[in-house]
């Protein structure tokens, strides 16, 4: 998970084709370096070693794996210990220059060009060394480069989902990590307010500031260098801004590095928009405020949501990291438009959701008899609105609430298997419905026969353009994200400028 630290202070690089020959090429460069530095030829090192010279430049070159004990007669020879021969740092800065581009000629990257082998030599002047191995970093980091299309997202989406169903969405590290942050700052229990998450900002070495505008699809942009985070002075719709400043020093807290791909750059977000859910919602105090509504049978998201102060969709996706660890609770959560489209998705009791052959679930149709659909037509908008569903592999009860955005609106749900309604607020509705989705098409998907009877073929709707589903994804680290702009952005609000 995103938690591990995963900086780095290298540009990435072509990967060689076993961790073997990357050893090999390291432990050459470095006899070089030191039979060199000892002011000795190929010539005296080999005679030393009772061996031909042209078996020690092998050695040197990588090319020949030295016997254990010829490498301690080696150090012997070169004055050095076992340990200083094989240490893993490169020598210098030019050795470690020559075993990236050996490296990359030897990868299958580099075959796959065709291009001519460029020999790796003491004669290669040092800037052709460093133009060289620039273009293969470059080359690898195009070949890397952010999500090419909307399968490849699907594809991260579906591994990422499988993961946090694996570890029914709980991730104790990160519970860690925002836990020890409100001991530092002397939080109890409550809503985090404004004040305590500056303070948060402030033991953590950050200053805050609001700007009047930010670069084109970012929600906050972090100046590394001056500790500087910077924020959106007025908030878009829905958006909270201790959320959004916790999810930015999340960045820093969990060690991200730039993700070298859109997996990468999934398993970050989903891992500070968690960081950012325990610091709001601290696991000490809300898996105990859940486990005595349990207790009550008043389980309720809104409760949650109003105990903490936050939305009530972080509120539902809290719920799914404390309920199967905290309450013994398998769960679903889902976000869908009003036109019937998953845009997220959560499940670990077995629900039978509709996927693509890549088992993606987003961007999939759910069945209009689903309480994320019939949601929508409830008259009641002040209370949440429950159901049971009967479907082909069990009764679910779900509790929904819809929520309005710029693009339509949305409904919020979490559902539970049958015998676990018991436990939560409207667990005794009456309302039920009867799904055959996503199995049988004429559950909803095809029109009823004596629709289909009169109008089949006699219906032409001009159907609205998806123009999105056609483009590639966006290209980047950061997708969406104009580097420029930020770089621009961060230019302009230099300290002292």
């Amino acid at each position: 998970m995103a938690a591990m630290d995963t900086r780095s202070e290298a540009a990435p690089s072509a990967p060689a084709e076993g961790d073997e020959e990357l050893d090999l090429v390291a432990l050459g460069r470095r006899v070089r370096h030191l039979r060199k530095q000892a002011r000795m030829t190929l010539d005296d090192v080999a005679e030393r070693l009772d061996t031909a010279p042209s078996q020690l430049s092998l050695l040197e070159n990588g090319r020949r794996e030295p016997k254990l004990s010829q490498l301690t007669q080696l150090a012997a020879t070169l004055g050095v210990s076992l340990d200083d021969l094989l240490g893993a740092e490169p020598p210098s800065r030019r050795a470690a220059l020559e075993i990236e581009l050996e490296k990359a000629q030897r990868g299958p990257l580099y075959s796959a060009l065709g291009l001519p082998t460029v020999r790796v030599s003491p004669r290669l002047p040092l800037d052709v060394l460093e133009s060289l191995v620039s273009l293969q970093r470059e080359l690898w980091r195009r070949m890397e480069e952010q999500a090419a299309t909307p399968e490849e997202a699907r594809r991260a989406n579906t591994e990422l989902r499988g993961e946090m169903r694996a570890r029914n969405n709980h991730y104790p590290e990160i519970e860690a990590e925002a836990q020890g942050l409100l001991d530092a700052v002397g939080h109890g229990d409550g809503p985090l307010s404004h004040h305590v998450v500056a303070d948060i900002a402030d033991h953590l070495g950050y200053t805050v500031r609001f700007v009047s505008s930010l670069p084109h699809s970012t929600r906050s942009v972090t100046d590394q260098r001056n500790r500087i985070v910077y924020l959106a002075q007025s908030r878009g719709e829905g958006q909270d801004a201790r959320s959004v400043l916790l999810q930015a020093l999340g960045h820093q807290v969990l060690g991200h590095a730039e993700p070298q791909d859109y997996s990468e750059f999934l398993r970050q977000r989903v891992a500070t928009n968690y960081f950012a859910a325990a610091l709001l919602m601290p696991e000490r105090t809300a898996a105990p405020f859940l486990r005595e509504a349990k207790s009550r049978r008043e389980l309720a998201i809104e409760d949650l949501r109003d105990a903490y102060a936050v939305s009530y969709e972080s509120a539902a996706h809290r719920f799914t990291n404390l309920a199967t660890e905290h309450l013994g609770i398998t769960c679903h959560f889902q976000k869908v438009h009003e036109s019937g489209i998953i845009h997220k998705v959560y499940e670990n009791d077995g629900v039978n959701f509709p996927a693509d052959h890549s088992g993606a679930i987003e961007g999939q149709t759910v069945c209009r008899w689903w309480t994320s659909r019939t949601v929508f037509d409830a008259e009641d908008k002040f209370r949440s609105f429950n159901q049971f569903t009967d479907t082909a592999v069990g009764t679910f009860w779900c509790t929904a609430r819809t929520e309005g955005h710029s693009s339509g609106q949305y409904s919020l749900s979490i559902g539970v298997p049958f015998e676990h309604a018991r436990w939560f607020r409207g667990g005794d509705t009456s309302e039920r419905t009867r799904s055959r989705c996503p199995d049988d098409p004429s559950c909803c998907r095809r029109p009823p026969d004596e629709l289909a009877a009169v109008w089949e073929g006699q219906a032409w709707p001009a159907a609205r353009a998806n123009t999105h589903l056609l483009a590639a994804m966006p290209q980047g680290a950061f997708p969406g994200v104009d580097t420029t702009e930020v770089y621009e952005f961060l230019e302009r609000h230099r300290p002292g400028e």
